[in-house]
């Protein structure tokens, strides 16, 4: 008997049966590639890293990988997934280690056969620096073909975890037919990310937790957790309290970019460039002119709209390709684009045309009513402020009407309302109290039969001297366009509401409404949701930069003495009037039908898509709004649909779950008892949730964000801040108007010092990267094996290409003249640019980024 033979009888002795499988397992050779990236730009400790990482080799501390098998479990190791043999990633060539460009490299695995399929595997860096893992594939895996693993990740070195770091194939699973190998890896994963809610948080630290608007700086109100205050969460940084109030957490340096958030959603090196680039720029711009005007008289003011538009760049500075510093020599650099609103004529934007249309294509359409009542009511406490139905009359604005009277064009649906008055009034007197002097407003328009909006009057009210509790003052401005005192009187009218309306759009329609609501579901899909879960799939794109660019804003921005409290009229109580604003927020209502119905500029219709007719039929934003969010609410259905056949899927869905049930009870905690709350139990309230999400965190976003610079990089049209209020018959004020109305306007609004820094931050805000990922498109064509899913996603994209074009051919079209406007600026906020032109950078004025990444 050979040696083979008598072991076979002893393992059959000691086993008593026969062996199922051979004493020598199948072992075969898989191949792999793996991309990443080893530094990052702008490191500079990457240097000193290289030459450690490349003595750690020598010695050999290397990185390592180890498949997973999704088929076979380990009963010495909890029942998790067998491992295999752990490859060496070798690196290629010396530049890896200090490039900042992806480097693709091949790697070896030895794999056991009957293990199966592999569904993840275990990085170990045993260098002394991190590197950035985008993907692993497999190559020619039996029974697979190809398997990929989507990373994007950075790994740090193994001592800085306690815990394995784990990268899941690009398969799908729901909680309940994930691969029993797989399911502590998953439950594993998600526990690292919520972290034990003590110690302080590392830049290698992965952890989602919450916290309150703590951060701000001292003498702000804490917002979250307060019935007076109600916020949304943002993301935990565990920093210390500060010495003076233990209720607030110690803020950074001012102009440090070292905000914790976990690792992964930091700017990659081509974003934080374009952000550290265009910030350098901005310095320029604000620097230079500031100190030439030191030496100016009068300092700190503009003379006149021609020494305004002296800020910004000719045709031929715009033309120009010479060197940085020659332009910097010439007086070049610190100039601004042109912005689109004055690029064709730099008068037109004065017109009550234009005022009107912004309304509806400018950088806010997202306020304007239907007025269906005369003469407008106020929802404010009488026992408190007293009776505030507006003062203006009807012979006030019917001479203006074309002849209908205002109950026909109450009946007819022909009037419409731009109201600041509730919100404003409970601040105006504190608000007042400092420089900045503002009204609470109400502008009251007609629906021409062309299609425009016709400002028919503008009330601009102030508190009673007397108290709240008296009521109101007001004074009504009725439209004037002649040279005269009274067309310049009307003139500064429509000033003080676009500084109402300038101040609302930045501090609610794009902060609040879009930034801060968002960041919860974030924070709570990354701690509930595992990334093979098919709804974390759906939503991930529309995540990418929020939380690192949120964080920008507490540290830089909305904090106390930040940018927006030195550019925007409410200044210390901007964030506090939010929270204010935040009580009244509704889920359901950002849906865009629903908001489009509550503000009464659309009307329940089931014959038309959307359920529903818009009664302002040439209102650009709401017209390529509801194609965009017809298109998303498609492609949700048709991914939601492929995983949950059923209802009972959706309430089985233990993951799904404890999502929704986290955003609401801890993300927007402070309205979690509210009953508008989908109850997630049917897959129809999923598809609901799904699209808000991404309509906000896309569309929403674009449609706010990015027509800043094109239509308030030219201050004069979107005042920020009044500095005094409307001149009275017989005041220096008013004799300055009468003979400078130019010089007078321009002493009222924004100062020339905030005037550059607040065009220099939303010249920034308004740029779009050049890593930018469009609706429709995603980063990685392998983001899922499933083909339905993938199929589904080119469907969406092909729809968005076809409402694009739809886009142009209206904007093209004559009679549609809210397309354009006076100031001839189509509107491209809402162009899906599905095709991914990645040459369309910068100041482009359209483009809807998956997310809110700027």
């Amino acid at each position: 008997m050979g040696c083979a033979e008598i072991l076979e009888k002893l393992l059959e002795t000691v086993c008593g049966k026969q062996r199922d499988v051979p004493v020598e397992r199948d072992i075969i050779k898989i191949k792999g590639t793996v991309v990443l990236m080893k530094k990052n730009v702008l490191n500079f400790k990457d240097a000193g890293s290289a030459f450690l990482d490349r003595m750690h080799e020598l010695f050999g501390k290397r990185v390592t990988i180890q498949l997973v098998s999704a088929e076979h479990a380990d009963p010495e190791n909890g029942s998790k997934g067998k491992l295999g043999k752990p490859a060496i990633l070798e690196w290629a060539s010396s530049k890896t280690w200090i490039s900042v460009e992806e480097a693709a490299f091949n790697i070896t695995f030895d794999w056991d056969e009957s293990l199966g399929v592999p569904g993840a595997f275990i990085v170990k860096n045993n260098h002394h620096s991190q590197f950035y893992l985008k993907t692993l594939t497999l190559h020619d895996v039996p029974g697979d073909g190809e398997v990929h693993f989507v990373c994007n990740s950075w790994v740090y070195p193994s001592h800085r975890y306690n815990y394995d770091r784990v990268f899941f194939s690009n398969k799908t699973y729901l909680p309940c037919n994930t691969p029993e190998p797989l399911v502590a890896y998953r439950n594993e994963e998600l526990v690292n990310l919520r972290g034990t809610g003590s110690g302080m948080l590392k830049e290698w630290d992965r952890v989602y937790d919450y916290a309150v608007y703590n951060d701000l700086g001292y003498d702000r109100p804490v917002l979250g957790r307060s019935k007076d205050y109600p916020y949304p969460r943002r993301v935990g940084t565990s920093r210390p309290p500060t010495k003076r109030d233990s209720s607030l957490e110690k803020r950074l340096p001012r102009l440090s970019l070292n905000i914790y958030v976990p690792r992964d959603e930091l700017f990659n090196h081509v974003k934080f460039n374009d952000f550290l680039t265009y910030s350098a720029t901005s310095i320029i711009r604000v620097v230079i002119p500031e100190t030439a005007s030191v030496l100016a008289r009068p300092f700190n003011e503009f003379k006149s709209f021609e020494r305004v538009l002296e800020f910004y760049k000719d045709s031929d500075e715009e033309r120009s390709r010479e060197c940085l510093p020659w332009k910097i020599l010439k007086g070049q650099f610190h100039k601004y684009p042109i912005p689109h609103v004055i690029e064709e004529d730099n008068s037109a934007w004065r017109s009550d045309e234009e005022f009107g249309r912004e309304m509806l294509a400018g950088v806010n359409p997202v306020i304007i009513q239907r007025l269906q009542e005369f003469p407008p009511t106020s929802k404010l406490n009488p026992e408190v402020y007293g009776n505030h139905t507006s003062k203006i009359t009807r012979e006030q604005i019917e001479k203006y009407m074309d002849g209908l009277t205002v109950d026909d064009a109450i009946k007819n649906d022909r009037l419409f309302i731009l109201n600041y008055h509730d919100l404003l009034m409970p601040y105006i007197t504190r608000i007042n109290s400092t420089t900045t002097k503002i009204y609470a407003s109400r502008t009251i328009l007609l629906l021409q039969d062309d299609g425009t909006l016709k400002p028919l009057a503008i009330e601009l009210s102030l508190p009673h001297p007397q108290g709240e509790k008296h009521g109101f003052t007001s004074q009504v401005f009725s439209p004037s366009n002649d040279e005269s005192v009274e067309g310049y009187v009307w003139h500064l009218a429509k000033a003080y509401v676009a500084v109402n309306d300038s101040g609302y759009h930045q501090l609610i329609s794009h902060w609040l409404n879009t930034h801060a609501v968002i960041e919860p579901f974030i924070i709570a899909a990354n701690r509930q949701l595992s990334v093979v879960h098919p709804i974390y799939k759906l939503l991930q794109p529309h995540f990418r930069d929020t939380l690192y660019v949120n964080g920008l804003a507490r540290q830089i921005l909305i904090n106390a003495g930040g940018i927006l409290e030195s550019t925007v009229f409410p200044s210390k109580y901007a964030m506090e009037m939010s929270s204010v604003i935040y009580k009244n927020w509704v889920f359901t209502e950002q849906a865009l039908p629903a908001d489009l119905l509550k503000r009464g500029v659309a009307v329940p219709d089931s014959s038309q898509p959307n359920g529903l007719r818009l009664l302002i039929k040439d209102y650009p934003f709401a017209v390529d709004g509801l194609e965009i969010w017809s298109a998303i609410e498609a492609w949700v259905d048709e991914y939601c649909s492929f995983y949950y056949s059923t209802d009972d899927m959706i309430r089985d869905d233990t993951e799904l779950q404890s999502w929704w049930m986290e955003v609401r009870n801890e993300g927007h905690g402070d309205l979690k008892d509210e009953p508008w709350w989908p109850q997630m139990q049917t897959r129809a309230e999923l598809i609901e949730t799904c699209t808000i999400i991404i309509w906000v965190a896309s569309a929403l976003h674009a449609a706010v964000n990015f027509g800043q610079y094109p239509y308030a990089g030219y201050l004069p049209n979107r005042p920020t801040v009044s500095r005094r209020f409307m001149p009275e018959p017989g005041t220096p004020e008013y004799a300055e108007l009468e003979s400078n109305h130019e010089r007078a306007y321009l002493k009222t609004i924004t100062a020339q010092l905030q005037t550059l820094m607040g065009i220099s931050l939303i010249e920034m805000l308004s740029m779009h990267s050049e890593d930018e990922i469009y609706l429709g498109q995603r980063d990685n064509p392998e983001w899922t094996c499933d083909r339905q899913p993938r199929q589904a996603l080119q469907k969406f994209s092909d729809k968005l290409v076809e409402i694009e074009n739809r886009i142009i051919d209206r904007n093209n079209d004559n009679i549609l003249k809210n397309r354009n406007g006076p100031v001839k600026l189509p509107y491209t906020l809402l162009y899906p640019n599905a095709t991914g032109d990645k040459s369309a950078t910068g100041l482009t004025g359209k483009g809807i980024p998956n997310s809110v990444s700027i």
